[in-house]
């Protein structure tokens, strides 16, 4: 494994070690467990400063690929996180189609927000910094299945006279020449609490709670995107294969 940094290179310093990182992880010792090497041992090695390991590291954290113990150190974090390809990657409205089933927008909005710091440090932009929220309610008739939320990238230069009726990755690639090429999602079950009301449910009731990262071919971050999904109306299958 070639476990250097190009100083010479544009990548930034904080990417390239996030992607040594990324790909330390798929090796058997470390996705089996076994501690990452230390902040400042990677920093040497590397001959960068630990603040940049800490950043590549922050963001992988984030993504739910590390898992940190305060005394102990970092390790992969349990496999609770899906590497989707986006070559079979459909929309939902497109994918429930395929299953005959025929979804509409019953809302959509789009506006400017300033940065969260998770999405600051996704991003890597200042927080505070106006990015293009985009929320969608999508269902039946009048009968709500999923509630998303996409933040966007400012360097894309996205606005909110979007047509967003339309395929939002076919959009990005044809008018924006942004392709659209992997993502990571982080899946987990939570009560509705205050999206009850979006989703026509009480608060109590779990629903269905997805984050996903996605990526250009560079490696860059295209757009950090939230789902709701009601628990009573949607089941997310996974299809896995053993490999020989």
């Amino acid at each position: 494994m070639n476990f250097q940094i190009d100083h010479n290179s544009r990548l930034p310093l904080h990417v390239q070690v996030e992607d040594l990182i990324r790909n330390l992880l798929t090796l058997p010792e470390y996705a089996n467990g076994a501690l990452l090497p230390k902040e400042v041992e990677l920093a040497n090695q590397l001959g960068v400063s630990r603040s940049t390991i800490r950043q590549a590291a922050n963001k992988l954290e984030h993504e739910g690929l590390l898992k940190r113990k305060k005394g102990v150190g970092t390790t992969a974090a349990p496999q609770k996180v899906l590497e989707t390809s986006l070559d079979h990657w459909y929309s939902f409205t497109q994918e429930m189609k395929e299953r005959g089933i025929i979804v509409n927008n019953l809302f959509v909005k789009a506006e400017f927000v300033p940065a969260n710091p998770k999405i600051a440090l996704f991003f890597n932009i200042n927080e505070g910094r106006e990015v293009l929220k985009l929320s969608k309610l999508k269902g039946t008739d009048n009968d709500p299945i999923v509630y998303f939320e996409s933040y966007f990238h400012p360097r894309i230069g996205l606005t909110k006279e979007e047509d967003f009726e339309i395929p939002l990755y076919s959009m990005l690639e044809a008018k924006y020449g942004v392709k659209v090429v992997r993502s990571s999602e982080n899946i987990k079950a939570i009560l509705a609490s205050e999206i009850a009301p979006m989703l026509q449910i009480s608060k109590n009731e779990p629903v269905l709670y997805r984050e996903r990262y996605v990526y250009d071919p560079g490696n860059r971050p295209i757009e950090f995107n939230v789902g709701y999904y009601r628990s009573d109306k949607f089941t997310y299958s996974i299809d896995i294969k053993k490999s020989s």
